[in-house]
């Protein structure tokens, strides 16, 4: 009895060594996510689960160790297990639909956003859900951005890359340590520093490509931004200054933007900027066109929530003034960052709370008619961005080429560079004008058509006379404009063999009135005596009647006048005495009140238009001869 009693307690003396053991393992695991440590935490909350310890707090923790991993396909998996359980909090119906859209099951999110919306969640702003066509309409638009991949990606984090003066920068993770290798317990990597190289490149970029001179330390440097002269860099670094890590209250150790100077081929003078603090982050740098302003990301107490981007200027002597939110147009509660300006002044920037495709997307803001405000942003759709983290967009000064990163499928490992080319959107555009007063024509109708004499775009003029039309690229085209007191005017144009460059193709359109033929029927033709030019009492009595007619009823009229002869003579006098005539006819108007402005030309035409048979060796009586000794008036505009 006595041995089967020693046999029990030693049982239950295991039993309890194991508990203790496996509690301890949960201590250990929660102090490792809480230090940010999600790989080495993920390992033992696996194990956790292996051994069915506290099970449903593990499987809850590894999802989110994965989540925060940027791995939505094990995210997925594990939250897919977590919001069976009961009394799950319902924030987990968010994150399981949010790491559902980082593995492209779209309608799926939605039920369990739905679900969270339903047991009384708040929905953030990247409820994509408020537009229920954006993910068709993202894949389905006209590519513009073709990618390409670089040469000096590593299996680590590489990112924001830029170009100055022929040399790509770029913040990495691959240097394993010549030395003492040390990690960034968050992903197990090593910390970052700022690398360079030639943009151009085929070779494998290691340690020996860093930037020169103070800026790598031992712990994350990166991402950079120089100004245009190539005299000063900005770049993101742990709180780190001469030798000292400095943590904030709960024991982190945040980001700061530093400042340094370009001396004999090396980074230096390492300056500590007045807009860091120890108890927030401050990071991404970025530079408007003039390097005036400093655009950054930061985490600091006034913003909408998460991380927002804030605008800084640069006064000539390098101090910063005027620190400012840009505002919730771009900033929501969520992450917004790695702001971008490009030389167009456009703010390029990634975020997880716009309505995205699946992680971070990357934006573009749209400015208003002052060309200042911004107003809304877009999705720039794929292939930039995927399902995955998309972020660190930078552009090239010709606005066609430049970077990005990403961690989606296919890359070298972690974070990639991608390198973009861009075809620009192309518009057809021009003024309508009246032909003969070359005054713009508001609301003319456009209407444009492809090779196949197919109907593609229709639209009027505004008060300019302008229009503009998207059009897509190796195409035939013809544009027509229409106006009802207008004759058609169109040009046949191509978008083949053009620059990738050009963004616009001029086709600008002139309008001729249309004659009013009951009106003309009542400007009669006048008649000139023989070798005369003179206005005779009957021609006279004629234009008063034009003077009359274009004065009092129908003080628009525009009109053209046409002089002839017969055929005797020669035909270079002939000439000279049709435009006596012309003469004639055009100095009684102008001398009874007519604007000379409404009579548009006045021409002769000698022999040249006769209006009979009456030509040189010809037998006509006078009678016929006078029928070509006159004056034509041809109305051109009525009103």
């Amino acid at each position: 009895m006595k041995y089967k009693i020693h046999i029990l307690v030693c049982f239950a003396l295991i039993l309890s060594f194991s508990g203790y053991s496996q509690q301890g393992k949960q201590k250990r695991a929660d102090t490792l996510f809480n230090k940010f440590s999600f790989v080495k935490a993920a390992d033992v909350y696996k194990d956790l689960i292996a051994k069915n310890y506290n099970k449903d707090y593990a499987t809850r923790k590894l999802a989110d160790c994965y989540a925060y991993l940027r791995n939505s396909e094990k995210a997925s998996r594990y939250y897919k297990s977590a919001v069976k359980q009961e009394n799950i909090p319902i924030e987990y119906y968010y994150k399981y639909a949010q790491s559902l859209r980082g593995i492209k099951k779209y309608k799926e999110s939605e039920i369990w956003l739905q679900r969270y919306k339903d047991s009384g969640g708040v929905v953030h702003a990247n409820d994509f859900s408020k537009d229920v066509n954006f993910i068709s309409s993202v894949f389905g638009a006209k590519q513009q951005y073709f990618l390409e991949k670089v040469p000096f990606n590593s299996k680590f984090s590489d990112f924001g890359a830029f170009e100055h003066d022929g040399k790509v920068y770029f913040a990495s993770a691959r240097d394993e340590g010549v030395g003492v290798k040390r990690v960034y317990g968050w992903n197990e990597q090593p910390f970052l520093d700022i690398y360079t190289a030639d943009v151009d490149t085929e070779e494998n970029v290691d340690h020996s490509n860093k930037v020169k001179g103070d800026v790598n330390s031992v712990f994350h440097d990166g991402p950079a931004t120089v100004t245009k002269n190539g005299q000063t860099m900005y770049f993101s670094r742990n709180n780190f200054t001469d030798g000292m890590e400095v943590k904030d209250g709960q024991g982190l150790t945040n980001m700061k933007i530093y400042r340094a100077t370009l001396i004999d081929g090396e980074w230096t003078n390492i300056e500590d900027l007045s807009i860091n603090g120890d108890d927030f982050s401050t990071q991404h740098a970025a530079l408007n066109n003039d390097d005036t302003k400093l655009y950054f990301t930061s985490d600091r107490p006034g913003g909408y929530g998460g991380s927002d981007i804030w605008s800084v200027n640069i006064e000539p002597d390098g101090s910063l003034t005027g620190l400012e939110n840009i505002g919730n147009i771009v900033n929501t509660e969520s992450a917004e960052g790695f702001p971008f300006i490009n030389n167009e002044g456009v703010l390029f920037f990634s975020s997880d709370g716009h309505t995205g495709l699946g992680l971070l997307d990357i934006f573009a803001t749209i400015k208003g008619e002052d060309e200042q405000t911004i107003v809304d942003v877009i999705n720039l759709g794929v292939p930039v961005n995927s399902n995955n983290d998309d972020f660190a967009f930078t552009m090239n000064p010709d606005g066609i080429t430049g970077y990005f990163a990403s961690n989606r499928k296919g890359g070298k490992g972690s974070d990639d560079i991608y390198a973009f080319h861009r075809e620009p959107l192309l518009t057809v555009e021009g003024v309508v004008s009246d032909a003969i007063n070359t005054k713009p024509i508001a609301n003319a109708k456009i209407t444009l058509f492809d090779d196949e004499d197919n109907q593609i775009a229709y639209m009027e003029t505004d008060e300019n006379g302008f229009y503009q039309i998207n059009i897509d690229r190796h195409q035939d085209y013809k544009i027509v404009a229409s106006q009802d007191k207008y004759i058609d005017d169109y040009r046949m144009f191509t978008s083949k063999n053009i620059q990738t460059e050009l963004t616009s193709i001029t086709a600008n359109l002139l309008l001729n009135p249309k004659p009013n033929v009951v009106k003309l029927a009542e400007l009669n033709t006048i008649y000139f005596d023989f070798d005369k030019h003179n206005i005779r009492k009957d021609a006279a009595l004629e234009l008063d009647k034009i003077v009359s007619l274009m004065q009092n009823d129908y003080p628009e009229m525009v009109i053209r006048i046409e002089s002839h002869t017969d055929s005797r003579g020669k035909l270079t006098y002939n000439d000279k005495l049709s435009i006596d005539r012309a003469n004639a006819t055009y100095e009684y108007l102008t001398s009874k009140g007519i604007d000379p402005t409404r009579i548009t030309e006045h021409k002769g035409f000698g022999e040249r238009r006769l209006t009979n048979g009456c030509e040189d060796g010809s037998t006509c009586e006078e009678a016929d001869h006078q029928l070509n000794r006159r004056t034509q008036f041809i109305v051109v505009q009525m009103e």
